[in-house]
Order: C-alpha cells, then structure tokens, then sequence
C-alpha cells in the first residue's frame, strides 16, 4: 500500500504551487515501478562506488550509503518500507529514505547521474535477470519435449496442410518441430540480450556529466558490456524493450500454435491425445466436460502480449530526442510481457511430461485420407515414370479407392496395375504407414531413426549452452 512519508519532493524548489493532487497521482509511477527496487539499489551502489573512485564521495560516505542501501533492501524485502506518491517513482522513494537514514551523504549519492539514465539502467539490469529467467523456462520446456519425442520417435500419426491429412509422421517428429521453434526462441532471446546489455548510466538527463566520472568502471560493477556510445540516445532509446516483445511475441505466437494443436487433439473428434487433469477443469453445467484450459488461457495470452509491443511501438513512433515523459508508459507492458511469458512457458513445462499420446487413434487416423498417395507416385518415378505422369496416375488409384471406401494398400495388385504396368508385389511395402515413415531418413526426416538422432543432437546443444 501506498503511504505519503514525505512531505517535500525533492524536485520541487523549482515550483511556487504545490503539485495538484490528482496530478501528483496521475503522474506518479511508483505503484508499479517499484518492482525495479533491487536493481535500482544495484545501480546505486555500483554508481556509489564509482563516485567514491574519482573522489566525488570519502570512504566514509561510500560506507553510509552502502550500509543505508542494504537497509533500505531489506525494508523493501520485508515489507515494511513506506513507499510514496510524493516521491513519484521508486528512484526518488529510496533516495529519499536513504537521506532520512544517513543524512547529508544521501543527497551526493545522485551526483553526475540523472534519472534518466537511472531509470534506463534500471530497466535494463531487470530485463537482463527477467530474460535469464525466461531462458530457464523455455529450457524446461525444450527438454520435456524431447523427452516425450523419444518415447514416440516410432509412434505414427497423420501429418496435416491445410489440416487435411498428407503424409505420415511420427509424434516424435511433430514435436520436434516444435522444439525448433523453441531453439530459434532462444537464439533470439540472446541475440536481444547483446543489445539490451549496455549500460546507459552517465548519460545523466541527456549530455553527459562534467563530473570526471569512470562509465567503463560502472559498466563492469553491473556486469554490463559496454557504457552506451551517445548520451542522447542512452536515455531516450527503448528499442531492447521493443525488441524483447517482439521475441516475446514470436514466443507466444508459437505456444498459441501448440496451445491450439493440444486443443484440437484432445477433442473428441481428434481423440489423439488425452490431457493431464491438473491441466484441465469442468464445466458448471455438462459434467461430461474436460476443458484445455491452460492452452486455451496460453493462446488467448499470446494476443495480450502482441498488444504490448504494438503499445510499445505506438509510444516511441512520433518521440523527438531526448528523454520524454512518455516513457513512463513503457514499463507496465514490459512487466507484463516478461510475467506472461514466464507463467505461459512454466504451465507448458509443467503440463507436457503429462501429455498422453493414443497411439491406435493415430495409427487408425493417418490410415485415412490415403496418406500414403505420395509414396506410390515417388515409387513410380523410381521405376521409371516421369513425376507428372505418376501424380496423375496416382491420382486415379485414390478416386478408386474413394469410390470403394478403401485405401490404396487396400486394393488389389491388379486394380493397382489398371494405373501402370510397371507396378509389382513390393508396391504394398511402400504402402503401408511403417514403409513410408521409415523412408524418409534423411536430415530433417521423419524416420524414427532420424528423429532419434535429431533429439540426441538437440540434447547435446542444450547441454553446452
């Protein structure tokens, strides 16, 4: 709860009037940026001890403040530090409080610094621990596919386009290319990280400082890999958060594709696969009811977070240089963005382990809508017939076997030798599901063999990252 402590800004020597209540409110971000506390202390102390470095603070103040920061850390993690509308923002409730605990030494401690570039730095070492934590997810994720690929590397099922059956696969190869789009999650979220990971710090409100101040010192106290290259630019830029949602949003577009595989699946229609209790719930009226809705609730998310990056992009499209009053609206989507896909790919890893394949509905699906048509043509070439000629003369034997009702391993030798002369007893080899998965062995194929070796390559990467 929010609590007025102070009765002064400490901004407001410059104002004869009083700030109107209901703009102190409207103005004031400390209800939600207070979650940047730790990282906003972190910066603190590295710029603390930088300033004590180039003499601007004695040992003895480095000391006061450190010890009044950790104060101040532990009243946060407590709950018992007052925070205030007053103060605005979470940057000027712990300079405050830190004032109040060690006097003078206190109001140094913002010395060749603004916040402007307080507030950018901050953003970024919370984006940087939030991405790590996103990272652990998706990893946990990564690895429960895997392992329920290589339970069902040989588990036939029907592939789909245009969700009409095609050719068949194995689910060991299906979920497979899901953990792809996984690996290329995470090369992004790293790939976002190279950028995010600069430091803004010493920029001030948007010059620089004539302070004799060491960047390259701070950058290495908060673990970042460089001070930014231009002060202006430091404090008005949020590309890296724009750039993070738009990963995110790739992230949850493709947890809105399986979410709405699962869904599909655990139909009744489908019947392919049955979904884990403690993942579902009833319905209030038709107790028959098992409802997905834990993938229903991910991919209804993944919209909420696509608006995050729209908002993000509405923000700064029409921002001149530098800093802006504007952005102050870019760190509630952005809290959200990393809250969602954290919950979202946690019910994911959570749930997947629980996934249960039904293998015979599969193995009985991918029997229908003559899945095995393309096998019969690629065999036909290989004796010989030009590719257009088979696709036609395949063509033929599926109208057979629709107006029989039966599929293509189900006609005859001699009603399939009505379509070309060429066409022998090892045809029903390359007819049957087993036959056709099993052919497909090369890179990227769908043989249980490949697949098998496909999840071993993948857990080896997984492992050295």
């Amino acid at each position: 709860m929010t609590t007025n402590v102070n009765t002064e800004k400490l901004s407001s020597a410059r104002f004869a009037t009083a700030t109107d209540a209901f703009v102190e409110v409207f103005t004031a971000s400390v209800d939600f940026d207070q979650r940047m506390a730790s990282e906003d202390i972190q910066g603190s102390l590295a710029h603390a001890q930088m300033l004590c470095s180039i003499g601007v603070l004695t040992a003895d103040e480095l000391d006061a403040i450190q010890r009044g920061l950790q104060q101040i850390a532990t009243e946060i993690a407590n709950g018992t530090f007052q925070w205030s509308v007053k103060q605005e923002d979470v940057h000027m409730n712990i300079e405050a409080r830190l004032t109040d605990l060690i006097g003078i030494a206190g109001k140094k401690l913002h010395t060749g610094r603004s916040r402007n570039d307080q507030v950018a730095t901050d953003i970024r070492l919370y984006l940087r621990a939030e991405i790590n934590l996103i990272i652990v997810q998706l990893h946990r994720l990564q690895v429960a596919l895997l392992d329920l690929a290589e339970a069902h590397s040989d588990t036939i099922m029907p592939g789909f386009t245009h969700l009409q059956v095609a050719q068949p696969v194995t689910f060991g190869h299906h979920l497979m290319a899901w953990f792809e789009m996984l690996k290329r999650d995470h090369e992004r979220l790293q790939d976002c990280t190279k950028r995010l990971n600069v430091m803004p710090l010493g920029a001030a409100a948007l010059a620089g400082t004539s302070y004799p101040i060491d960047r390259h010192m701070t950058a290495a106290l908060l673990g970042f890999s460089r001070p930014s290259a231009n002060s202006l630019d430091s404090v008005s830029d949020r590309d890296f958060a724009i750039e993070f949602a738009a990963v995110g949003s790739i992230i949850m577009m493709h947890l809105s594709r399986f979410s709405e595989e699962l869904i599909l699946w655990s139909s009744a229609q489908f019947n392919f696969i049955e979904m884990p209790d403690a993942f579902c719930t009833g319905s209030s009226i038709m107790p028959q009811k098992k409802n997905p809705d834990v993938p229903e609730l991910v991919r209804g998310k993944s919209g909420r977070v696509t608006g995050h990056l729209v908002s993000l992009l509405m923000l700064m499209k029409s921002q001149p240089l530098a800093y802006n009053k504007d952005n102050q609206e870019d760190k509630e989507p952005l809290f959200d963005t990393a809250d969602t896909l954290n919950m979202c790919l946690r019910a994911f890893a959570d749930m997947m382990p629980h996934i249960q394949p039904k293998k015979a509905n599969m193995y009985n699906s991918a029997k229908q809508g003559f899945a095995t048509a393309t096998d019969l043509a690629d065999y036909l070439v290989r004796k010989g017939m030009a590719f257009r000629d088979a696709h036609e003369a395949v063509g033929l034997a599926v109208r057979l076997g629709l107006s029989s009702q039966r599929d293509l391993s189900e006609l005859s030798l001699a009603e399939l030798q009505q379509f070309s002369s060429t066409i022998s007893d090892d045809v029903f080899k390359v007819l049957s599901l087993e036959g056709s998965v099993a052919s497909r062995q090369h890179i990227g194929g769908t043989a249980p063999d490949t697949v098998r070796k496909a999840i071993q390559t993948a857990r080896e990467q997984l492992l050295s990252e």
